[in-house]
């Protein structure tokens, strides 16, 4: 299960190959943004807090694109007993 945290792999689209680390997931949808892929243009407006410009940001994958490289590293209570 694809959880945030978790180094995955891109299996298709643009990014095909690389790998990045989960940032955020969309479970209704099965979607995930991961770390430095699928970079979109958006188009900010100046606020009174920010300053407005075109910003490079990362947009969602569909889970069926992704496959874990590694698992979050968790310490387990069982390897503590060891």
């Amino acid at each position: 299960m694809i959880k945030k945290g978790i180094k995955v792999k891109i299996l298709a689209g643009k990014d095909k190959n690389k790998d990045g680390e989960v940032i955020e997931i969309d479970r209704p949808n099965n979607r995930a943004k991961v770390k430095g892929i699928n970079l979109v243009k958006k188009h900010v407006k100046t606020t009174k807090e920010k300053k407005g410009g075109i910003v490079s940001k990362e947009n969602f994958l569909h889970i069926s694109n992704l496959a874990i490289i590694q698992e979050s590293k968790k310490i387990k209570k069982t390897e503590i007993k060891k």
